[in-house]
């Protein structure tokens, strides 16, 4: 999302489904459309990707480039002239709810305005978030369920602490790349405070949160 006063920073993302000729056109009036949409909006275009693939399929360069811009932050929102032009079936599903995952709205110039979605869109958006929610749920009971058989034979989670030096206090010694992989699949620092609570590391998800944010600045 955009900081006030500052301009939303836009991606604008067109497709045609075959490689002809005259298909050129078509990708240009896409462009002129939603460049068009953007000023109307009053917002930046930051990066235009233009692409020939099939709306069935994920294995596109420039949609996963997009993606990636999307999750970084680096775009607030995305400009298509309408839902078809991002995927078509499951694919399109699939990206809208990872676009609304990161909290990326999307325009189109079909509605001159934010996507309306339709009822079926919106009642299966729904259920996949469900299940996902499930899915997570049932991954943490088995990661407890796991690590209470490791304690009942014999592991012992406070040999996760280690002594701070220069000090008295004692410092969670967290696995800091399973708190990035598990950030980078979803999950919120509250769900991996969870999860790592399953490992037998009690640690809140402020904790968490700060351990990441001091890996992600020395790995950056």
């Amino acid at each position: 999302m955009a900081e006030k006063g500052q301009k939303q920073q836009a991606a604008i993302y067109c497709r045609v489904s075959t490689t002809k000729e005259n298909q050129a056109s078509s990708l240009e009036r896409q462009e002129k459309e939603l460049v068009e949409l953007a000023r109307t909006n009053g917002m930046d275009v930051h990066t235009v990707f233009k692409e020939q693939a099939s709306g069935y399929s994920l294995e596109r360069d420039c949609l996963l480039a997009l993606l990636d811009l999307c999750k970084e932050g680096i775009v607030s929102c995305l400009l298509i002239t309408d839902d078809t032009r991002l995927g078509r079936g499951k694919t399109k599903i699939a990206l809208l709810y990872q676009l609304k995952k990161y909290g990326v709205p999307i325009y189109t110039a079909h509605h001159q305005g934010e996507l309306v979605l339709s009822e079926a869109d919106e009642m299966v958006l729904e259920i996949v978030g469900i299940v996902e929610e499930y899915q997570r749920k049932l991954h943490n009971l088995k990661i407890k369920r796991g690590m209470r058989t490791a304690v009942a034979s014999g592991y012992r989670p406070e040999q996760n602490l280690s002594k701070k030096r220069g000090g008295g206090r004692y410092e969670l010694d967290l696995p800091v790349e399973e708190i990035v992989r598990l950030r980078d699949r979803g999950l919120t620092f509250y769900e991996i405070a969870l999860t790592l609570k399953g490992m037998g590391v009690d640690c809140s998800k402020a904790t968490v949160h700060r351990r990441y944010q001091k890996y992600i600045k020395e790995n950056a």
